[in-house]
């Protein structure tokens, strides 16, 4: 079942339930992809029609971001859990430990990759980093075609939104995997550079707080974010947007 947030459509599900459906879309034919999409995502879809018309055409849209799931609530068509893409990710990567598989990484500075790489390795030994590649690059086609002969089961993509997700849209049956993932910095949190918040803040829902203390330079992207709350507020008190997407 989706939930329709501001025009974008959400899976109603757990993190236990998104993985099931993850593992599901690597063992169908043909590729697939999953969006995280978190409140701005959703402000930049209203305004980029194409942004908001791929996230809506991927194959598992979960909620990243608490002010997603307020936003639902608020609408009336509440969603059951917030499933964090660094989290959701983690989980695949566990399964692909167990079943084995080939993994590739995109994105993020160059040696970040490398780095999480190499820790993604010792945490998850069974499966196979078969190749990496930063995100800084201008030509599309080289990258697809490195992607592509890796012989990749699953793709992180890691170009921030939403250059990764378009990308995703665009190229994925070419370049040959199974599933490939929108992911934004987690390439930085696997690679250690980057800090996710303690679990004390993370239970509280309060990551977005820590990212701000440790990064004072996103208080412009952050300040936005009240606004889905304030037109999920409107769009309820208009008596639009109740039912299930």
């Amino acid at each position: 079942m989706k939930i329709n947030v501001l025009g974008v459509r959400f899976d109603n599900v757990t993190p236990e339930e998104a993985l099931e459906r993850g593992a599901q879309l690597m063992e169908q034919p043909g590729f697939h992809y999953v969006v995280t999409p978190n409140p701005e995502f959703v402000l930049a879809a209203e305004k980029d029609k194409e942004f908001q018309s791929v996230l809506n055409g991927a194959d598992l849209v979960i909620p990243d971001g608490i002010g997603v799931i307020y936003s639902a609530k608020l609408l009336g068509t509440p969603l059951k859990s917030r499933v964090p893409g660094i989290e959701f990710s983690a989980d695949m990567l566990a399964h692909m430990d167990k079943v084995g598989g080939r993994v590739f990484l995109l994105g993020a500075k160059p040696g970040v990759a490398e780095q999480a790489a190499a820790n993604i390795s010792k945490e998850y030994p069974n499966l196979t980093i078969c190749g990496t590649h930063d995100g800084y690059f201008k030509e599309d086609a080289p990258v697809v075609q490195i992607i592509k002969e890796s012989n990749a089961d699953l793709l992180f993509v890691c170009l921030g939104a939403p250059r990764q997700e378009k990308f995703m849209a665009k190229y994925g049956p070419e370049m040959g995997v199974k599933l490939a993932m929108g992911l934004g910095g987690s390439l930085d949190v696997y690679a250690g550079v980057v800090e996710r918040a303690p679990e004390s803040w993370q239970k509280l829902n309060l990551e977005w707080a820590y990212r701000l203390v440790k990064e004072p330079k996103r208080f412009g992207r952050m300040a936005k974010l009240p606004l889905v709350l304030v037109k999920a507020v409107l769009i309820r008190l208009s008596g639009g947007m109740k039912e299930d997407a």
